[in-house]
């Protein structure tokens, strides 16, 4: 195998809390690598985190899977505290890869790759209207009942809100707009899908 990476080659700068370290669909010329720090990733929009996806903890690389693809990072990193962070030049990285045998080229090139795939798809999610969302997640947990469609909440709303990638609040508001619309009934855990046909429509919004 070579070398290891010198990573003690680059030079560290710092960043503080709140500093934008990614934007999404910006071209990388440089790869990360976060030496000591916090740094939260998700979609910022109007200069806030809106949609948290996760965080990560130095040390590790923060966007070496599309550098290593050629792709945009797909996330905003925002730096969660004081960071530590050295950048390599994506050429340089290839570079150092190329130097691997095949089969060990291959493998990472393949988990870059599926590594960009999902965090597309992760931020498309997010990025879709919490009331289309909700209205996917009540058709795909519908069952035919007495009164047309029947929705068994068998999860407490707080962790339906976490799988759907919304606050709480924003899924009791989205519950009580659907009644407000005559497209929810029911009490409870029972609920009831009186129209599943403007449901759908929302779905698709």
């Amino acid at each position: 195998m070579p070398d290891s990476l010198r990573l003690d080659e680059f030079a560290l700068t710092s960043a503080s809390a709140g500093a934008l370290l990614r934007q999404r669909h910006q071209p990388l010329l440089e790869a990360l690598y976060l030496e000591q720090g916090s740094v939260a990733f998700g979609v910022q929009e109007e200069g806030r985190m809106r949609h948290l996806l996760g965080t990560m903890e130095g040390p590790c690389w923060l966007d070496a899977a599309p550098a290593l693809a050629g792709q945009p990072c797909a996330v905003d990193m925002v730096a969660q505290t004081a960071v530590h962070c050295r950048a390599v030049p994506v050429a340089h990285l290839r570079s150092y890869m190329q130097r691997w045998p095949a089969e060990a080229q291959g493998l990472v090139s393949s988990m870059a790759q599926g590594y960009c795939q999902q965090a597309a798809l992760a931020v498309s999610r997010v990025a879709q209207d919490a009331v289309a969302r909700c209205a996917q997640w009540l058709l795909q947990h519908a069952e035919p009942g007495d009164q047309g469609l029947r929705v068994q909440l068998a999860q407490s709303k707080r962790q339906i809100a976490a799988h759907l990638g919304i606050a709480p609040e924003t899924l009791s508001r989205v519950l009580r707009q659907l009644r407000d619309q005559g497209l929810l009934d029911g009490l409870g855990k029972n609920l009831w899908l009186p129209q599943p046909e403007s449901l759908r429509q929302l779905a698709k919004a």
